[in-house]
């Protein structure tokens, strides 16, 4: 019983990270405004110039000024999201499969690390992103939500080879 727990406990886990980035990334396709004005505030260093200007004039040459190039990106982040969102879905059935199984365990939680890296790569690269734009200086929510996701997924990765490693 204690084997099915654990499988079933991981596969909860998944679907809680998949749930909310589902939500997100549905959000960004069908309110794009919603983040992608805020995603073109910090390409553009809007906050920095307009609130630290002796510090902007350091970084200034980092800005992406064109609004198409913006949107691209915005546009990649919006399918790389889409697809960590899919590949925890994956995760979270093949847990599911695993908990009766149909699956084996560590095909399940394979498919389950790689859903979790997907995920923290999404956080990792608005981080590493965010810290080229330096977007602490007025955006400081959103470099604080990047990292409470980067350690909820850092954490599911923890679980999943803890699991890997018991069974």
């Amino acid at each position: 019983m204690l084997d099915t727990v654990l499988i079933a406990v991981g596969g909860f886990n998944l679907a809680f990270m998949a749930a909310w980035l589902t939500i997100g990334a549905l959000e960004n396709v069908f309110h794009p405004f919603l983040n992608e004005t805020y995603t073109a505030q910090v390409m553009d260093l809007e906050r920095m110039r307009e609130e630290y200007p002796e510090a902007y004039t350091h970084v200034s040459y980092r800005r992406v000024t064109n609004a198409k190039l913006r949107k691209r990106l915005f546009a990649f982040i919006v399918v790389w999201e889409l697809l960590a969102t899919a590949s925890l879905w994956l995760g979270t059935a093949a847990m599911g499969a695993a908990v009766l199984g149909l699956v084996p365990v560590s095909t399940a939680l394979a498919l389950g690390l790689v859903g979790t890296m997907l995920f923290n790569s999404v956080w990792a690269g608005f981080l590493i992103a965010g810290n080229f734009f330096c977007y602490w200086f007025g955006h400081e929510g959103g470099q604080n939500t990047h990292f409470q996701m980067l350690l909820w997924g850092l954490a599911n990765c923890v679980l999943l080879i803890g699991l890997a490693s018991y069974f």
